[in-house]
């Protein structure tokens, strides 16, 4: 039957004080309590007793009336093990809500108590209670093992210790482990002695001199007795074997190792090493180590070696589930003798468990306008490190209005500390950070969310403050654009919000012929079709209005960018097309490759991508002769102009814009190779009918038919001309004596930055009427002011050509296509 130790030991009483007047303070504080109590209780009881069985009148013991206990709705808030004592509230007492095993609750610890908090919500009291379970002797004192061999030389000297044997009981105080008695002492007795940690083992020594012929094997009887009422015993059976001579024992070089680890140590760290000495020689004195006694999770913690008596961790080391090692350790010899010592490990406890938080009491919801001050949440807080480590503080973080202080030990109060405004935060996630003092610090976290009730006092609020969209030209009437949102803080008819346009100019025209909005929804939608190429931009207003009265509103802008598609072709602007006048660019026969002939020059109205435009040559009379440039429209040449091209070309070139799909436009660029404006004029006059080919092809055909005959006669007239020609010219060189004076020029550059002529050498030469006494092999010489022969090198060959009425000419060195003139006449 459970004993009261003492009641109402220590209390504290306070009270809340609402801040508040009125009966609105007096309703939103209503459920507040007006104040709290707190006491502590001790009571015992001894373990194994039945379920339900009683254990302390509470409701006596703090002077409170059952029934009110029971009005109260007094609980067990926290606690540790709180299934084993339950509250009785019908009756106001504490009763055995599960059987309780001491051992298995607290082991060896004593004394051994239940902790557990006890709480009434009306009026709000918070009680301490402390039940101490007392032990009672159910345990009977065991050895680890039944039986147990021993090898003992017969040179055995009396007084010589054989064996350490503890055995355990899990009982305490007078119920534990006793002492022992030992079953016959012929030759052997035992001592018992006590371990640093106050457990008692027993010492068996030999007392007497054995003698194996005489007898080879003993029994003995070992009972480790404790000293309960009824007492209980537990024994063990000693096999010892007489061994002949070998009568050296090994000794440890101490009787007992002490160090320390540190709790989560790795695995395979050293511990220690053990040493123990034998006097024999060989393989009698060979000393191995081995565990002797320890408590059943050693094994599973620690690795000896055999031969070298290293002891290392093998486990996970925890300080909260022992806090020392005790651990009996043999050094044996190869012929049976064996001495053991004792290893006492201390574990140092390191910071590796966080703070506990647990939530006693908490209120979910609390009025804006409630009072600075106001509680909110009760939480307990626990942390199963030692020492420093064990030490814990409680903050919470973030900018909130409220803060935290502690009130008992290890309770927490979390209070109001400022205005709230659920406008601005409806709820509150309030962060609770428990930390500790250890090294490195370790915390942990709690969030409760506290919801806070509503006052309309709020506009809406648009989700921006300007808005931005695309439209693509030439859409469809009644097209959504897309939509705006505002949102309302309040809550229910105030929060609910409708959309209004304001109506504006542009154009002259009201902005709602543009646009609309969906006084509902808030979607934007298209009136009408819009052209890039009118409007690019519209800036609107939008309303967003709440249902509350009055009403409260706010404005947004709203730009709508229109976007083009590529609804327009390229305009060429050079070289320009006319109806009836002709437009020709000249090249001269000496352009070299690369040589700019014009530059195609094209718009597009379009913008960006769509405006993006290349140029292709689609049509040409000779594709071999000229390229156009992708990017940049310049009509270049690719190759050397010869005397067989056509003087009269022909290109047509293509402008595509980048747009999907794309638009082009064609121009029609002519093109005169000659080397002289006459040759273009003459050879050009039909140009202008090259735009009636595709209207009539017959007239076409029959015209360029004559236009070759009058070539082919032509180029008959001019070569008889040229021939003619050269002859005149030789006869009036061969009868002049004139020396000739010749005069170089500088070289002749391009006309243009980009385009060349070809490197045509020009020369100007005096000559004198005795020159035409010089010949070549080839028909003429000529002298230079050195009074050297002109010759052509280089596998140039030597031609005249141009005999004119004023004594002038043309001297020709030539190779294929290329010639270089030299340009000569009477000084």
């Amino acid at each position: 039957m459970a004993t009261k130790a003492y009641t109402n030991a220590r209390c504290l009483r306070w009270r809340l004080h609402s801040l508040l007047q009125g009966p609105i303070g007096f309703i939103l504080l209503s459920f507040f309590l007006d104040g709290a109590t707190y006491c502590q209780i001790r009571y015992s009881v001894p373990e194994e007793m039945r379920k339900g069985s009683f254990v302390g009148n509470v409701a006596e013991d703090l002077g409170i009336d059952a029934k009110r206990l029971k009005s109260g709705g007094a609980r067990i808030a926290n606690g540790d093990n709180s299934e084993y004592i339950k509250l009785d509230v019908d009756k106001g007492i504490l009763v055995v809500g599960e059987k309780i095993d001491r051992e298995q609750l607290c082991g060896q610890t004593s004394p051994c108590s239940l902790n557990f908090e006890m709480i009434t919500t009306n009026p709000m009291q918070l009680h301490s209670v402390v039940v101490e379970v007392l032990d009672v002797n159910d345990n009977a004192p065991a050895f680890k093992e039944k039986e147990m061999h021993l090898e003992i030389s017969e040179s055995a000297l009396p007084g010589t210790d054989i064996l350490q044997v503890t055995a355990t009981d899990p009982d305490v105080g007078i119920n534990s482990l006793h002492g022992y008695t030992l079953h016959p002492t012929t030759h052997f007795n035992l001592k018992v002695l006590s371990r640093p940690s106050g457990q008692k083992y027993a010492q068996l020594y030999l007392s007497s001199a054995l003698d194996r012929e005489k007898e080879e094997k003993l029994l003995l009887t070992l009972t480790a007795l404790d000293g309960g009422e009824p007492q209980r015993s537990g024994t063990l059976k000693i096999h010892v074997t007489v061994r002949d001579t070998n009568d050296n024992a090994p000794v440890f070089t101490q009787s007992s190792f002490k160090s320390s680890v540190k709790e989560n140590i790795p695995e395979g760290t050293l511990v220690l090493s053990l040493s123990a000495n034998d006097a024999d020689e060989g393989m009698n004195g060979l000393v191995t180590y081995h565990f002797d006694h320890m408590s059943g999770n050693v094994v599973e913690l620690f690795q000896l070696d055999e031969k070298s008596g290293d002891l290392t961790v093998n486990g996970v080391i925890d300080y909260e589930e022992t806090k020392m090692f005790e651990i009996g350790v043999l050094a044996k010899d190869q012929g049976g003798q064996s001495t053991s010592a004792i290893v006492i490990i201390d574990v140092i406890d390191v910071n590796d468990n966080s703070p506990v938080i647990t939530l006693t009491s908490f209120s979910s919801v609390i009025a804006e306008d409630s009072p600075s001050g106001t509680t909110v949440a009760i939480i307990n807080v626990k942390d199963v490190d030692s020492g420093k480590n064990g030490k814990v503080g409680c903050s919470l973080n973030g900018n909130t209005p409220f803060t935290i202080h502690s009130s008992l030990k290890n309770y927490y109060t979390v209070v109001t500390n400022g205005a709230l405004d659920r406008e601005r935060n409806p709820d509150y996630n309030i962060t609770i950070t428990a930390v500790d003092e250890g090294s490195p610090p370790l915390s942990s976290d709690k969030i409760i969310t506290l919801k806070v009730s509503d006052v309309n006092d709020n506009a809406p609020v648009f989700e921006k403050n300007y808005y931005e969209a695309d439209l693509i030209e030439n859409n469809s009437p009644g097209l959504s654009l897309f939509s705006v949102k505002a949102h309302d803080s309040d809550s229910g008819l105030n929060a609910r919000v409708s959309y209004l346009l304001i109506n504006t100019q542009l154009n002259g025209n009201p902005i709602s012929t543009y646009l609309s909005v969906n006084a509902e929804s808030g979607a934007i939608q298209a009136v009408r079709s819009f052209d890039y190429e009118q409007i690019k931009t519209l800036n609107i207003l939008v309303k967003a209005q709440d249902g509350g009265s009055p009403p409260l509103s706010s404005n947004t802008t709203v730009k709508i960018n229109i976007r083009d598609q590529n609804d327009n072709a390229p305009q060429v602007l050079y070289p320009v097309q006319t109806g009836g006048s002709l437009v020709a660019e000249m090249v001269p026969r000496s352009a070299d490759v690369g040589y700019l002939v014009t530059k195609v020059v094209a718009v597009d109205v379009d913008s960006g991508q769509n405006a993006w435009l290349s140029y292709k040559l689609q049509k040409a009379t000779d594709r071999a002769l000229f390229e156009v440039g992708l990017q940049n429209g310049e009509v270049r040449t690719i190759r050397q102009v010869t005397d067989k091209d056509a003087v009269k070309q022909r290109l047509t070139v293509i402008v595509e814009d980048n747009g999907q799909p794309s638009r082009s436009a064609t121009v029609i660029v002519n093109v005169a190779v000659a080397d002289s404006f006459p040759e273009v004029l003459s050879e050009f006059t039909d140009f202008t009918h090259d735009k009636e080919y595709n209207e009539n092809l017959t007239f076409y055909l029959v015209l360029a038919l004559a236009v070759v005959s009058f070539l082919f006669i032509t180029c008959v007239v001019v070569i008889v001309s040229v021939k003619i020609y050269r002859w005149r010219q030789s006869r009036i060189l061969y009868h002049s004596n004139l020396p000739v004076i010749p005069y170089y020029p500088p070289r002749y550059s391009d006309t243009l930055g980009t385009g060349t002529l070809p490197h045509v050498y020009n020369y100007e030469v005096c000559r004198t009427i005795d020159s035409r006494k010089n010949k070549t092999p080839n028909g003429f010489y000529l002298d230079n002011r050195f009074q050297k022969p002109m010759v052509c090198t280089d596998g140039y060959s030597l031609s005249l050509h141009g005999v004119l009425s004023d004594w002038t000419g043309s001297v020709f060195c030539t190779r294929g296509a290329d010639r270089r003139v030299f340009r000569w006449k009477y000084c």
